[in-house]
């Protein structure tokens, strides 16, 4: 990772066609699959939810390219926005605890909230960034020791998958302060 890091920058030309013709492709997927199986059946309103989710994930890339001053602050804003996208696909598409219709999994979709808020408030400084994804990490932890305390079940995996990536995105941050 660290020749991603200090190598070329991650805001130029190259990257920014990466992102957005990858968040194409994805959208596409589904509707590709739907010629050559009956397994996938998508309708004009998952379209329109799953675009706007990658809308919201690419501009948020955008913004961090925006402020970045070095690729540290790119990637660790694409774990955190990644980490993000990923809880709201997942609780969306099958659900985190049980299926999509499970009251409880609506938790989860605090998380990423949590994390847009903290950012905002930090005015996206890569300090603050630090700080705030630490905190999305604690919660994240704290809603799984809550969820499995109240008898809702156990997301152990997800949620230490999704605390590396909460934590990994704050150590980033922490060394782009530092530059």
């Amino acid at each position: 990772m660290g020749t991603l890091i200090e190598g070329s920058s991650l805001r130029g030309g190259w990257m920014r066609r990466a992102v957005w013709g990858g968040a194409l492709a994805l959208l596409l997927t589904p509707l590709v699959a739907m010629q050559f199986t009956d397994e996938v059946q998508w309708t004009g309103a998952d379209f329109a939810v799953f675009g706007a989710m990658l809308l919201i994930a690419c501009s948020l890339y955008e913004l961090a390219a925006w402020l970045a001053r070095d690729n540290a602050y790119m990637v660790a804003a694409g774990l955190a926005v990644g980490a993000g996208f990923l809880t709201v696909w997942a609780n969306l598409a099958v659900g985190i605890l049980g299926s999509e219709n499970n009251p409880v999994n609506d938790w989860f979709f605090a998380v990423p909230l949590l994390a847009l808020v903290a950012a905002a408030a930090v005015r996206f400084r890569p300090k603050g960034l630090a700080w705030a994804m630490r905190l999305v990490a604690a919660a994240q932890l704290a809603l799984a020791i809550w969820l499995a305390l109240a008898g809702h079940g156990h997301v152990w995996v997800f949620t230490a998958v999704m605390c590396a990536a909460w934590l990994g995105s704050a150590e980033l941050f922490s060394r782009a302060r530092q530059r």
